[in-house]
């Protein structure tokens, strides 16, 4: 019987860390890039969400002409970094709405697409959500133009991510990934940044959405996330190790089912639902920030310094994309 019983208790242990390897992805060692990794200007990134946040107004659905001052400040940038821009116009409710999209690289397939959406809920200005997202974008755009990538690299930000959009088809991301879908194109990988500014080193700092998540992660917000769901582990090791190659930050992942609270929550879902696998870059949102979705979240409350770090292992990414090209 006391066989039994330790059998048992063996097997069910094994599960357990099998469960728990599945959905952290541990890095056994990471080895160093291929290229050096790159210098990122934290002040670039703080005067970008600072004219999102005090310029642009209520960057919401509910002020279309606010919307379009913020498209025109991203597009601006875009084009001076030296991207081939577009604009994805779309209609809803009789307005006309637009995600700008900049090309970098060669104009062939496959694309890697890195995305942030630059509307806020209409209750915040929306400094790390979502202009921290987009002032990387921003960064990332003139990195890739003092430097091209070999693959072809879509920066897009996303309009309409907020509700009473989010999780319809009204959604820019949405609109994107059908656009793909039409032309028959199908991304190397697609990487949404959604939150990337608040840090906290507090303990208890950091909660979750589970129960017995704080045995596999830290108790502190002092890490950035990659999120996915379980169509994509293999994308989330890939941009795990790249970014902890560069990133002087820890770098966690999460697999996870969608049922799990805040896993799906941003663009990253609206290729999930075009059968793309696509990876989120958090810093956890409510889970951590105090101002998620209140009018405090401000521009003062980032760490450009950490945000930088998270900016450094995107284009380290990329890079590593084209270590493999």
């Amino acid at each position: 019987m006391l066989y039994k019983v330790l059998l048992f208790s063996g097997a069910l242990l094994a599960i357990m860390a099998g469960l728990a390897w599945w959905l952290t992805q541990p890095l056994i060692g990471i080895s160093k890039p291929e290229f050096p990794c790159e210098t990122v200007d934290p002040a670039h990134l703080r005067q970008s969400v600072e004219f999102l946040v005090t310029q642009t107004g209520k960057r919401n659905f509910y002020y279309p002409e606010v919307l379009e001052k913020a498209a025109g400040f991203i597009e601006k940038g875009f084009r001076q970094a030296g991207g081939i821009v577009r604009s994805d116009d779309f209609e809803v409710g009789g307005e006309r709405f637009r995600n700008v999209v900049a090309r970098f690289g060669p104009s062939t397939q496959p694309v890697i697409v890195i995305g942030a959406h630059y509307d806020a809920d209409a209750h915040t200005p929306g400094a790390d959500d979502n202009a921290s997202g987009v002032a990387s974008l921003l960064e990332l755009a003139r990195l890739l133009g003092q430097k091209p990538p070999l693959n072809s690299v879509e920066l897009v930000a996303y309009t309409l991510e907020e509700m009473p959009n989010f999780g319809t088809e009204n959604m820019g991301s949405w609109h994107h990934a059908m656009r793909l879908a039409q032309e028959g194109v199908i991304p190397k990988a697609v990487i949404v940044l959604e939150m990337i500014g608040y840090f906290d080193d507090r303990p208890q700092s950091q909660s979750f959405p589970v129960p017995g998540m704080e045995y596999l992660y830290p108790d502190r917000g002092h890490f950035i996330g990659v999120v996915s769901d379980f169509s994509s582990p293999r994308l989330v090791r890939r941009v795990k190790a790249a970014m902890s190659a560069c990133a002087q930050l820890p770098v966690y992942s999460l697999n996870a089912p969608v049922w799990v609270p805040g896993v799906a929550l941003s663009d990253h879902s609206s290729y999930w639902a075009h059968g793309v696998p696509a990876v989120m870059i958090t810093d956890t949102a409510y889970l951590r920030n105090p101002n998620y979705h209140q009018a405090s979240d401000l521009p003062d409350t980032l760490d450009y310094d950490r945000m930088g770090q998270v900016v450094r292992g995107v284009i380290s990414t990329l890079r590593a994309f084209d270590v493999e090209h």
